[in-house]
């Protein structure tokens, strides 16, 4: 299903000007600045103490992908957590993005952090499932929505003009991420895959 989900959005992008709305994966780097994150969230396995970023916004491509907004370090979301044997920390930071990328024309939520204690080798799926629920997915195990947002839709394609593009320039100067914008919903899809097979084995 995963390789189906990412070959059906490859056929359905155009050359040129295609806008996706969808949620990117970030992840604090050195200097505390948003890094896109190069594994899925099934696959990253984090460290006590470090902090992942969900964003929900339109993007064209890798360049105009839109981070996490806020400056909430791993600290101050997690000061009041405290360290547990054979457990770990992580910090959640969700951007639920702007009005101008909110299907249409809702009002997306306030942008909140929360932080995660999970089993030492547990995942960033982990830690999203365990502090955002209710997470929706679509046939093809992509994730579609965090905390029920947005209602309807999963990673449709929208006009090339949408999206808060004067926003790009002002919380976003230092550039995007160098990976494509394909390689961030593959980046989901493999969210999505965890978050099934999770429900799957607690049925079992």
């Amino acid at each position: 299903m995963l390789f189906a989900a990412l070959l059906a959005l490859c056929a359905a992008a155009p050359a040129h000007g295609a806008d996706y709305r969808y949620w990117s994966f970030w992840q604090r780097g050195d200097g505390d600045a948003w890094v896109y994150a190069t594994q899925g969230p099934s696959i990253a396995r984090p460290d006590d103490g470090d902090v992942d970023g969900f964003r929900f916004a339109v993007s064209a491509d890798a360049e105009t992908a839109k981070k996490p907004r806020g400056s909430a370090d791993f600290d101050t979301i997690c000061a009041d957590t405290k360290p547990a044997a054979g457990k770990k920390r992580i910090a959640v930071v969700i951007d639920f993005g702007t009005a101008a990328d909110a299907p249409g024309g809702k009002t997306p939520p306030k942008p909140r952090t929360a932080c995660a204690r999970i089993d030492d080798g547990g995942s960033s799926a982990d830690a999203l499932a365990a502090v955002a629920e209710p997470l929706r997915y679509d046939t093809n195990a992509l994730l579609c929505a965090i905390s029920d947002y947005p209602k309807t839709g999963c990673g449709e394609q929208v006009s090339g003009d949408s999206g808060d593009r004067s926003e790009q320039g002002a919380d976003e100067g230092d550039g995007g991420p160098s990976v494509g914008l394909l390689a961030g919903i593959a980046a989901v899809v493999v969210l999505g895959a965890a978050g099934v097979w999770q429900a799957r084995r607690r049925r079992g």
